[in-house]
Order: structure tokens, then sequence, then C-alpha cells
């Protein structure tokens, strides 16, 4: 396992610098001068001289992009414009928020996901089987634009169960992590339904539930840690995204998570800003896969010896 992790890592440190390194060109490559998208085309040619200098601007490209590397390694990624506040310090304000509607969106997807998934593929071409299936049809279908809306209508507005929007106790949380959490959980409960059919066809299972043990020894002990390997990717993916933030479901419901932030960032030209978030973004899906490679090898010792 040992030599497994560093395998993996000798590939997640290149990849790192790849990122930084993609982001910094990505940026610089956005059509258009950033000082004029920040501040506007009228605006005095000092001003634009000193903003154009205060973000090393006028420096070659080669120079920029060493300052930038250093900078990222150091903990320095700049100053927001409008706040004139550290970009780090800023996001590491949001990030915790979008943790936590991350981590109970996930736990809600999978808490409906797996008794769902298992369910239907033990008992399949039944009604819980059929039932498993429109479940997922129903929840891929809704996008959140809409369900985040009408569960504000119907469960604060009408009902009055929840606040409307804001990030406070459990109860600010139930809305936007079911918004996210409905879709996310239809979308597992195929996959886990598509995995353990193809697992509890083999040999091995048949020979368990041939020497009496109950459904629920099968399914954990036999079938369910043969079936992970799929469920493990859709899953760290769809985490990775949460993560991420999820711009819409946070702007709905005022979730002052990093996915709302950079749309701030976005509508006020906010160029060190902005440049941090996507730096934020694409670094949670590295971290993301490296532990899902991990967990596989975990699961699956095959993985770990593999060359």
């Amino acid at each position: 396992m040992r030599r497994f992790l560093l395998r993996r890592l000798s590939v997640f440190l290149p990849s790192v610098v790849g990122v930084v390194t993609l982001v910094f060109f990505f940026i610089h490559l956005i059509p258009g001068d950033p000082v004029d998208l920040m501040l506007g085309e009228s605006a005095s040619p000092v001003d634009r001289g000193a903003l154009r200098s205060a973000l090393h601007l006028d420096e070659p490209l080669p120079s920029q992009y060493r300052r930038y590397l250093t900078g990222v390694l150091a903990g320095n990624w700049g100053s927001s414009v409008q706040t004139h506040r550290p970009v780090l310090q800023l996001i590491s304000e949001r990030y915790p928020a979008t943790l936590q509607l991350a981590f109970a969106s996930m736990l809600l997807a999978l808490l409906v996901a797996l008794p769902l998934g298992v369910l239907a593929a033990f008992y399949p071409s039944t009604v819980l089987d059929y039932g498993a299936l429109f479940f997922a049809l129903i929840g891929v279908s809704l996008p959140s634009y809409w369900l985040g809306p009408l569960l504000i209508l119907l469960f604060s507005l009408e009902l009055g169960w929840f606040p409307v929007a804001g990030r406070g106790g459990w109860a600010h949380l139930a809305l936007p992590a079911l918004t996210l959490g409905l879709a996310l959980s239809a979308l597992l409960t195929r996959m886990i339904r598509a995995s353990l059919l193809e697992v509890v066809r083999m040999d091995y299972v048949s020979a368990a539930r041939a020497k009496g043990l109950s459904f629920l020894a099968v399914m954990l002990r036999h079938a369910l840690p043969n079936a992970l390997t799929p469920l493990l990717t859709v899953a760290g993916l769809q985490f990775g995204a949460l993560l991420a933030g999820s711009v819409i479901t946070e702007t709905i419901f005022a979730w002052p998570g990093i996915g709302r932030l950079t749309l701030q960032a976005i509508q006020m030209r906010d160029y060190p800003l902005v440049q941090g978030c996507v730096l934020v973004i694409a670094m949670t899906y590295l971290l993301i896969n490296l532990i899902v490679d991990l967990l596989y090898g975990y699961f699956d010792p095959r993985v770990r010896y593999e060359r």
C-alpha cells in the first residue's frame, strides 16, 4: 500500500504544477485587456496604469508566471481588487460553507441510493425495482434551477418549515442539500443497481445464499464491497463537483460558498479573485481523484499491485 501511495503521489504532484500553469495561462488567454474589464474603458490612464502595475501585468509573461507560481506556493495569491482583502482569506471564509453543503448532500444521496440500489438489484423486475428506476428517472429529470425555487415555495413560503435562504443551523442546510442530493441520489441508485446486478450473478454470491446467510449479510459482506469500484468513480466525481461549488444552488439559496464567490468575482470583474477561485476548484478535483485512487487500492487489492 505504501508503494501504491508513492506511485499515486508521483503523478499527483506534477499534476498540481500543471494545473497551476494552466490556470495562469488560461486566465491570460481571455480576450481583452483585464484592466479594461475591471475598470471599464472610461477609466483614466493613471488608474489603468496603477492597477496594471499592482497586478504586475506590465512585466514580461515569464516574470508574471514565476511570480504567480512563487506566490501560490507561499500562500500569497494576491488581493481582491474590489475588497482589497487577500484572495486566500476570502476563499478560506467561503470554503467551509461549501464543505458543509457537499457533505450533507452526499450523505443524503447515499442514505437514499444505497438501500434503493441494493433492493432493486436483489429483487429485479419487481415493484421495488421499477419503483427505484422511476425514482432515478424523476431525480435526474429535475434541474436544480427548477427544483430549488419549488422547494422554497412549498417548504418555506407555504408551510414555513425552513428558512428561505442564507446559512445558519441545520434548517438552513435542509433545502439546499435536498436540491443537490436528490439528483445525486438518483444517479447513484442507477449505478449501485447496475453494479450489483453484475455481482449478484457471481458464483460466490449464490454459494453464500446457499449456505443460509441472511440477505443483509450477503449484501454487506460479499456483494456490495465488490460492486464499489464503479460507484467510487461516479461518487468521487460528483463529490468533487459539489466541493467545487454548485453555483446555481448556492445562488438560489444565497449560500455563501465557493461557487457563489466565483460568480460574484466574475460579475465584479475581480481578476485575482477569479484566478484564485478557479485554482481552488481545479485543486479540489485533483485531490478528490487522488482520494478515489487510494480508495480503489483499499477496496480492491489487485489495484495496488498493478504496474
